[in-house]
C-alpha cells in the first residue's frame, strides 16, 4: 500500500509517526471543534479515537461541524454516530470508539482511562471542569480550547507540569458571549482546531508544548499570547498540594443544561436509568404526534415542544430556556 502518511513522515519522522499511531486519544464532544479535530487526528493516523457527545445532528449544525451531511441532519442521527461512519471512510485503519452520553462525574473516569491524551470541543465549563479534575487525578494531558462569533482560545494542560483549568479560572478571558446570543463562524473552529491537534500532535512525538493560552479574533485580525506557568495557583484543590477534585462528587439529582445555540434545555439524572425506546414510544402513542424512533433515540412532539430522549434517560426540551418548564415536560413524558 502506498504511504498514505508520507509527506507528514518527512515533517515528523517514522518514529514520530509510529508514536501517533500507537496512541489513544479521546475527543470529549464532536461539534464544530470536535469534528474538526476528530477529523485531523484520523487523518494523521492516530490508532484509536474515542468520540464522546450527548446530541444528535440538527440543520443548524452544518455550517461548521464538517463531518456532518444534510442526510444526517434528516435522519436525526447522534453525532457520534454520523462522525464514526464518516471517520471510517476516511481512515479505516483507526480504530473508533463511539459514546452517545453526557459527560458526568460518573463515567468520567472511565472513559479516559488508557488515554494519551484529551482534546476539549464542549461547550460548557461545568464539563471541563468535569473533565480537568478527571485529567489531572490520571495524568492524562487535556487541551482546552473554546470558540465564540470570530474568537477562540485554546491551551494545553499537562499535570504536573502547567496549572491546570481549575488554575486558571481568574485568567481566562472572559466568554460571557454564547453562540446562542451572538453566533461563531468556521474560521475560527478551524483555527483553534488546529491548534489544539498540533499540541496532541507534539505531545505523542514527545516534543516540547508551549506554556501558554493562545487568544485569537480572526475577524478582527488580533492575537495574543499569555504565559501561563506563574498563574498555578498553589491552593488549587484539583492540582494543588491538598488535592480533593470537587469537580469529580457526584450529586443524584436532575441537572439541567441550556444548550448552546439552540432554544432548548438538556435535562439529565446524575445516577441514570436505562430507558426503553421502544416501550416508551407505544406507551406515548395517542399523546404525542410526529413521533420517531431510531435505535438511538426518540423524537416527539408534546405541547408544541419537541422532546428528544436518549436511552440513558437524558432528555433535550425545544422551544423553552427555562428549567422548569422542561422538568415539567420531561416528567410528564418520562414520569
Amino acid at each position: 500500500m502506498i504511504n498514505r502518511y508520507a509527506k507528514q513522515e518527512l515533517f515528523i519522522g517514522e518514529i514520530g509517526q509510529q508514536n501517533i499511531k500507537n496512541a489513544s486519544a479521546i475527543i470529549i464532544g464532536v461539534g464544530a471543534l470536535g469534528s474538526s479535530i476528530a477529523e485531523m487526528l484520523v487523518r494523521a493516523g492516530v490508532g484509536n479515537l474515542t468520540i464522546v457527545d450527548r446530541d444528535y445532528v440538527e440543520w443548524s449544525n452544518l455550517q461548521r461541524q464538517t463531518l456532518y451531511t444534510e442526510d444526517d441532519a434528516r435522519n436525526k442521527l447522534p453525532k457520534v454516530i454520523a462522525a464514526k461512519n464518516r471517520l471510517q471512510q476516511i481512515n479505516s485503519e483507526v480504530v473508533i470508539n463511539s459514546f452517545i452520553t453526557d459527560i458526568t462525574s460518573l463515567n468520567i473516569e472511565e472513559l479516559i482511562k488508557d488515554q494519551s491524551i484529551i482534546l476539549d470541543a464542549t461547550d460548557n465549563f461545568e464539563t471541563r471542569m468535569v473533565v480537568n479534575d478527571a485529567a489531572v487525578k490520571h495524568g492524562i494531558p487535556f487541551i482546552f480550547g473554546a470558540c465564540v462569533a470570530s474568537y477562540g482560545l485554546t491551551f494545553p494542560i499537562i499535570p504536573g507540569k502547567t496549572p491546570c483549568l481549575n488554575c486558571l479560572l481568574n485568567h481566562i478571558p472572559s466568554l460571557n458571549m454564547t453562540c446562542d446570543t451572538v453566533g461563531v463562524i468556521s474560521p475560527i473552529v478551524q483555527i483553534i482546531a488546529a491548534y489544539q491537534v498540533t499540541y496532541a500532535m507534539q505531545y505523542v512525538t514527545n516534543c516540547e508544548l508551549p506554556t501558554s493560552l493562545q487568544s485569537i479574533d480572526i475577524w478582527k485580525h488580533e492575537k495574543s499570547e499569555i504565559n501561563i506557568s506563574k498563574l498555578k495557583n498553589d491552593n488549587c484543590p484539583t492540582c494543588g498540594p491538598n488535592q480533593n477534585f470537587p469537580y469529580l462528587a457526584t450529586v443524584n439529582e436532575l441537572k439541567t443544561d441550556v444548550l448552546c445555540g439552540r432554544d432548548a434545555i438538556q435535562l439529565r439524572v446524575m445516577s441514570p436509568n436505562s430507558l426503553s425506546l421502544k416501550d416508551t414510544s407505544k406507551r406515548l402513542i395517542g399523546i404525542v404526534s410526529d413521533l420517531i424512533v431510531n435505535p438511538y433515540l426518540l423524537s416527539c412532539t408534546f405541547e408544541s415542544h419537541r422532546i428528544v430522549l436518549f436511552k440513558d434517560g437524558r432528555a433535550i426540551i425545544h422551544g423553552t430556556k427555562e428549567p422548569s418548564v422542561a422538568k415539567e415536560l420531561y416528567n410528564k413524558i418520562v414520569g
